[in-house]
């Protein structure tokens, strides 16, 4: 190894008990991953016996030059894949020094919605397909592509192997490895049906840890991507034309769902969503208007439809669902770039405590 190497495998236990915490956070885009890393006398696994912390705010488009601190409160702690040790990353979400959430804090409002004592009730479970593009450092091109041109037609590539159908299965599979190391409970990966497209999926995952766990895996890939000398992508649609978009399907459950007679609640659920389906679409992620055109797996964006097995429905009930009577469905709207915050906690609002949709008999 080289000298370089040598010092970033250097095990710290037989010289310290110290550890560094990695403090990580949600910048002022709402996509953009922050962190910096302090140094603590020991190892911690309850977040709230974490210090509160402060950043440059007016670095990150969160707060003004003449104002410019902002707070980092911990919530919740992963096992660093990187450092490894007991050193931990740190999910931190963000306060103005009056204590007041600053506007690109979307978990605040999460927290709020699952610490209802109705959705606490209800024990909402998600599992979150996040898809996301690999580019080329220097062209922005997705790679495996000729350089300004185009790989065969779609078809081939959809959880293929071999060199000349996948690619970049090793910043994949180191990321599954690192997730799990971390604690994330992601359920597992594919290569998707646009060469150079990946999946992961995180879940199941109750509340507010389906975010917490999102959030810190995008940060695991955003890091092994820039050591790989790689750019991961979340954007919609990366690519104009016939080709797939990229989204952040939802699925979800609550315990009514899960138990005998869940259809039902589930069919309810689903109009609910239909009465705030722009509503919806609002939040669910920037551009998103690029991917849902009614083609290429998706619903048009100004319709709501849903069905069983049908993967070009706004929601769909899987088959085992219908047969069971009971389960879960799959909110498939979201885009790719979605915050998971926003999108988890605004479906638990509208199915567990919206009254919206059950109006005129429905």
């Amino acid at each position: 190894m080289s000298p370089l190497a040598d010092l970033l495998s250097l095990d710290l236990s037989g010289c310290t008990g110290k550890i560094i915490a990695e403090y990580i956070w949600v910048g002022g885009t709402g996509m953009d991953v922050r962190s910096k890393a302090r140094t603590l006398p020991g190892p911690v696994e309850d977040p709230s016996k974490l210090p509160k912390w402060n950043f440059d705010g007016s670095s990150t488009g969160q707060a003004t030059g003449d104002d410019s601190e902002v707070i980092l409160c911990p919530q919740a702690i992963f096992k660093d894949p990187f450092r490894r040790g007991n050193n931990i990353l740190v999910i931190c979400d963000c306060y103005a020094p009056n204590g007041e959430p600053i506007p690109s804090n979307k978990r605040y409002n999460a927290a709020r919605i699952f610490g209802h004592p109705d959705v606490k009730a209800e024990e909402p479970w998600y599992g979150i397909e996040q898809e996301y593009t690999l580019l080329q450092k220097d062209t922005n091109w997705p790679i495996g592509w000729p350089l300004g041109g185009y790989p065969g037609p779609q078809g081939p590539y959809y959880c293929a192997a071999g060199a000349e159908k996948s690619y970049g299965r090793d910043i994949v599979d180191a990321h599954y490895k690192a997730c799990l190391y971390a604690g994330i409970n992601i359920g597992g990966i594919n290569a998707e049906v646009m060469p150079g497209q990946w999946e992961f999926q995180v879940g199941p995952s109750v509340g507010i840890s389906a975010g917490d766990e999102l959030w810190a895996a995008r940060y695991i890939l955003e890091r092994i991507t820039e050591i790989a000398g790689v750019v991961v992508s979340f954007d919609p649609k990366p690519i104009p034309g016939e080709w797939n978009g990229a989204g952040a399907h939802t699925n979800y459950s609550t315990k009514s769902m899960r138990s005998e007679g869940g259809y039902e609640v589930i069919k309810k659920a689903i109009q609910k969503l239909e009465a705030r389906h722009m509503e919806h679409i609002a939040a669910y992620g920037e551009g998103n208007e690029r991917r849902l055109t009614g083609r290429h797996e998706t619903a048009d964006i100004n319709t709501f439809v849903w069905g069983v097995a049908n993967r070009g429905a706004s929601v769909r009930v899987g088959r085992d669902t219908e047969k069971e009577g009971k389960g879960y469905f799959e909110d498939r709207r979201p885009a790719s770039n979605m915050d998971p915050y926003v999108v988890t906690s605004m479906i638990a609002e509208t199915t567990i405590l919206s009254k919206a949709g059950l109006s005129n008999g429905k």
